[in-house]
């Protein structure tokens, strides 16, 4: 496995579902090693975890490297050799030099690959062992730049990544629509599997005190909270989530906005809600894990994903599974497997607003969608998220004659 992130250092959906995926994989009997680019923190029972440089974890967040990092245009050279990773290609430099020493006593039975970050080193993982690379895309350069095409660097590495595998895992049908669309890959090449969800990560909670108890008082004073967790990035279509809680407020001027998350756009964030009138309804918490998380999730009534593009939205199942209501933009995969949402185009502010008033002022609407979305997502498991991808590897490490009684 070659990923980029796991938990507690991680900065996004990527590594939580890489570290549910790999986890479910050990318990089926496969040895994992993973890779990851920086000092491992955490060895976890069912798979193990490979640091790639000597750098601590939390560094390589600081230093803008992390999964979502950005990378400065003069150092694109894989021969860099900075002693530090000032940049994301300085580290990918790194990371992929280590896969290259560590292959010449270690030989896989399948390369795993976790989005562009890790394509090069993959690519030089085949070439050096003709083993058969899996290249699993959460997402890609379209869907991080939101409405603009982003950087073509980023796109050769992913276009020579897709191009180099053997087989393609994409999360959801709509990022494999765009791979075969944008990138021009066979669609017969291209597995869609979904990620799934642990529900027992939301099950219990050693201090019943919720970590918002001004959220808390303010729902007892009659009023509705709707949340957004994920991260502050123009990918995530916020600035048409406060658009359109502008309308809700005014309708229903007892609703919070909650913004769980960090990013580049907070600040910018937090002058548009000023500047519409509605920042003593809007709410920012930083980024948030663990209890903190599990209490946003359990505290809100309805929530809200409003991406331009999202290639699945992790957060949506975890929010399901702790009882809110769901409101998806129609750009975003992981309403491929929750049926029992509203909708909206990314765009439409009015349409979102529409929503969230009726679902703010109806009681017995919002109970049953609640209602509905947990029972939807108490029968996903990541066990058949794993069984998906055990196949696929079978289908190209096993002989023909094994392959079909399988």
């Amino acid at each position: 496995m070659l990923g980029w992130e796991l938990p507690p250092h991680n900065s996004g959906g990527l590594g939580v579902a890489c570290y549910y995926l790999s986890k479910a994989l050990g318990i089926k009997g496969l040895a994992i090693d993973f890779m990851v680019p920086h000092e491992p923190t955490t060895q976890y029972e069912h798979f193990k975890v490979i640091g790639t440089t000597n750098i601590s974890a939390q560094d390589v967040l600081i230093s803008g490297a992390g999964a979502y990092g950005s990378f400065c245009a003069n150092c694109e050279s894989r021969t860099c050799e900075h002693s530090f990773p000032t940049d994301l290609r300085s580290l990918q430099a790194r990371y992929t030099k280590f896969v290259e020493q560590y292959l010449q006593k270690n030989v896989p039975d399948v390369i795993h690959a976790h989005d562009w970050l890790t394509f090069e080193a993959a690519i030089l993982a085949k070439k050096l062992t003709s083993k058969p690379l899996i290249a699993h895309v959460h997402a890609t350069e379209f869907d991080r730049s939101g409405e603009f095409d982003g950087n073509p660097l980023v796109h050769d590495i992913e276009y020579n990544g897709l191009i180099f595998a053997d087989h393609i895992i994409a999360v959801s049908q709509a990022t494999k629509d765009l791979i075969v669309h944008r990138y021009g890959i066979p669609a017969d090449k291209i597995s869609v599997v979904h990620n799934s969800l642990d529900p027992s990560e939301f099950e219990v909670s050693l201090d019943p005190a919720n970590s918002y108890r001004y959220i808390e008082e303010m729902k007892r004073r009659g009023f509705s909270v709707v949340i957004s967790v994920g991260r502050l990035t123009i990918q995530k279509g916020l600035r048409y989530l406060l658009e359109a809680a502008k309308y809700t407020i005014e309708a229903n001027p007892k609703v919070l906005f909650v913004l769980a998350g960090s990013g580049e756009q907070r600040n910018e964030l937090i002058e548009l809600s000023a500047e519409l009138g509605i920042s003593a309804n809007i709410l920012f918490t930083d980024f948030v894990r663990g209890k903190q998380l599990r209490d946003i999730y359990r505290i809100g009534d309805v929530f809200v994903m409003s991406s331009i593009s999202e290639p699945f939205g992790l957060t949506a199942l975890e929010a399901a599974q702790s009882g809110t209501a769901i409101c998806l933009s129609k750009q975003s995969g992981v309403g491929e497997v929750l049926k029992d949402v509203f909708r909206f185009d990314y765009w439409d502010t009015q349409r979102l607003a529409n929503q969230l008033i009726s679902l703010t002022t109806h009681p017995s609407l919002l109970g049953t969608m609640q209602q509905n979305l947990h029972e939807d997502v108490n029968r996903m498991s990541w066990d058949k998220t794993a069984d998906k991808i055990l196949h696929i590897y079978q289908k190209y490490t096993q002989p023909a004659s094994l392959e079909a009684t399988l």
